[in-house]
C-alpha cells in the first residue's frame, strides 16, 4: 500500500511538472514578434523580387527579425528581436526566440526600422547558431543574399555561405551585409514560452515537440511558402 502511495505521489509530481511547462506563458512581446514575423514571411513570398525559390527550398532554417531598430548613431548600433524555425523530418520546428545586435559602424541600413530575414543554408550553420552566441562572418560565414525568383544570379560566395541575409525597408527586399552582428537565442523568452527545462537545441531540432498558439500563422507561412519535405543538408 505504501509503495502504491509513493508511486502515485511521484506520478503526480511528474504530471505537475509537465503541466507547469505546458502552461508557460507567451508574453505580449513574444506574441508580437511571432505575428510580425509571419507578416514579413507572407509578404516576402508574394514579392517577385524576393528570395530565389531554389535557395528558399534549400534553407534549413529561417530567422526573421522584424523591425530591426537603429539606436543613437554615435554610441549605438542596431538591435532586434525575432524568431527562428528549422526544418524537421516532415515539418518546421516550433519557433526559437532570437536576438541580433550589431554596432553601427559599417552597418547603415538606411531606415529607422528594417525587417531582416536570414536563411541558414546547412546544419553546420545551425549548430553554430545554437552555441551560446555566434558572430556573423567570424563564427559562421554570411553573405548578402541574391534577390529575384531565379537563383542563377547567386555568386560562388553566396552559394557557399552558411547564412544568407536579406533586408526589407519601405517594401523593398535586398541582400544586406550583417558581418560582425551577434546572433543568439533569447533564453529568457524561450524559458517563458516553453519552460526553463527546454533549450534552443530541443526546440530547433524538434527533439521536444511544443506548440505555441500565437506561432500558428508563422509556422503556416513557412509551410505554405516552401518545400517542407526538402531533405535536411549536412
Amino acid at each position: 500500500m505504501k509503495k502504491m502511495i509513493v508511486t502515485l505521489i511521484c506520478t503526480c509530481s511528474v504530471l505537475a511538472a509537465t503541466s507547469a511547462t505546458s502552461l508557460a506563458k507567451v508574453s505580449a512581446d513574444e506574441s508580437k514578434r511571432l505575428s510580425q514575423a509571419a507578416t514579413v514571411l507572407q509578404e516576402l513570398r508574394n514579392t517577385p523580387e524576393g528570395i530565389p525559390q531554389d535557395l528558399w527550398n534549400r534553407a534549413q532554417c529561417v530567422v526573421v527579425i522584424p523591425s530591426m531598430k537603429k539606436a543613437a548613431f554615435v554610441i549605438g548600433g542596431e538591435y532586434g528581436s525575432g524568431v527562428m524555425s528549422c526544418r524537421t523530418t516532415n515539418d518546421w520546428s516550433a519557433p526559437v526566440f532570437m536576438q541580433l545586435a550589431k554596432g553601427s559602424v559599417g552597418f547603415q541600413i538606411g531606415a529607422q526600422q528594417t525587417d531582416l530575414v536570414l536563411l541558414v543554408m546547412n546544419r553546420s550553420g545551425l549548430q553554430k547558431l545554437l552555441n551560446d552566441k555566434v558572430t556573423l562572418g567570424a563564427d559562421a560565414s554570411i553573405a548578402a543574399g541574391p534577390v529575384g525568383r531565379s537563383g542563377s544570379a547567386a555568386t560562388d560566395a553566396q552559394l557557399g555561405a552558411e547564412i544568407l541575409s536579406y533586408s526589407r525597408s519601405q517594401g523593398l527586399f535586398a541582400g544586406i551585409n550583417l558581418s560582425g552582428g551577434v546572433l543568439k537565442a533569447d533564453k529568457e523568452a524561450d524559458a517563458r514560452a516553453y519552460g526553463s527545462n527546454v533549450n534552443a537545441n530541443d526546440i530547433a531540432l524538434g527533439t521536444r515537440q511544443a506548440t505555441l498558439e500565437p506561432a500558428t500563422p508563422f509556422i503556416q507561412a513557412l509551410r505554405k511558402n516552401s518545400s517542407a519535405t526538402t531533405t535536411p543538408a549536412n
